[in-house]
């Protein structure tokens, strides 16, 4: 007797918590492989160039149809931010602040983005959206003020997690423009090598071990390729409401697993500033659904 396959809704609900725990991943090994000697912006750049390379080949056996003309010089520049800077200054938030500080830092992205949207796109900033916003800062400061045990919160730790979130939430303004027109393996397949590219002139290259090689291929395949593919894959047939909910779990894992392998610990101080920055992204999240 064969078990019944799972409804379409639950299926996607694995796929997107799935891509959470892969995303949590992320600030994991990079930080194991930045203590095998590798820069911050090194991880960056392979994560970009293998992650690329492997959207690149998805891409060319699939025959998706690539952005061309405006629409490549676009994807281009969004390369250069949202993944030269956004890879980077996460990587940088890792080395500085740790792992689960990083991750939390990296969700004051919907605030940016409501932000923006108010900003270039002429949307509603409401008071729930206000609201939102000051309760990423409030999170925020509550973060600096309560630190915790292997968690530095440092000005530089704060200030490349938040470049981080800003570049991050880029992918609301891009993808709103190009996702719906775009395979987004073709665009992935651009943006990212130009990144990587973008990353060239300011990484010092060094002589990697297999196991730094073995990190830098989990990074790119797993928490970049894999993770993006699985949560394209589970909003087909999840509303992006409730995708968000389950994506916000990534935080909760990166911390969850910070805390086994690094011991980071944050205070009752941070965990309460983290919740609030959380909080705030799924209110919004929330907020562009109704």
């Amino acid at each position: 007797m064969t078990t019944p396959a799972p409804p379409p809704a639950a299926r996607a609900a694995l796929l997107v918590l799935a891509a959470a725990c892969l995303w949590g991943l992320l600030g994991i090994f990079g930080k194991l492989a930045q203590g095998l000697g590798l820069s911050p912006l090194e991880v960056a750049f392979w994560r970009a160039a293998l992650g690329g390379g492997l959207y690149l080949l998805h891409a060319l056996l699939t025959r998706a149809r690539f952005p061309r003309g405006r629409d490549a010089l676009v994807t281009a520049a969004f390369g250069l931010a949202g993944v030269s800077v956004f890879y980077g200054s996460y990587q940088l938030a890792v080395r500085s602040g740790g792992a689960s500080l990083a991750s939390v830092l990296l969700y004051t992205a919907p605030a940016f983005v409501a932000l923006m949207g108010w900003l270039f796109l002429k949307e509603r900033l409401g008071l729930r959206e206000l609201g939102a916003v000051v309760g990423t800062l409030a999170g925020i400061s509550l973060i600096s003020l309560g630190g915790g045990a292997g968690v530095q919160v440092t000005g530089a730790a704060l200030g490349w997690g938040l470049a981080a979130g800003f570049t991050y939430s880029l992918y609301y303004l891009y993808g709103k423009l190009y996702f719906s027109r775009f395979a987004s393996v073709a665009l992935y397949a651009l943006a990212l090598p130009v990144g990587a590219a973008g990353l060239v002139p300011f990484t010092h290259f060094v002589h990697k071990s297999p196991q730094a090689w073995g990190l830098l291929l989990l990074i790119a395949f797993f928490s970049t390729y894999l993770a993006y593919l699985a949560y394209a894959a589970g909003l087909k047939h999840l509303p992006a409401t409730r995708a968000s909910v389950i994506a916000s779990l990534e935080p909760v894992v990166a911390s969850l697993l910070a805390a086994l392998v690094f011991a980071e610990r944050p205070s009752a101080l941070a965990l309460l500033g983290a919740t609030l920055v959380l909080g705030a992204a799924l209110l919004l999240s929330v907020a562009k659904e109704t």
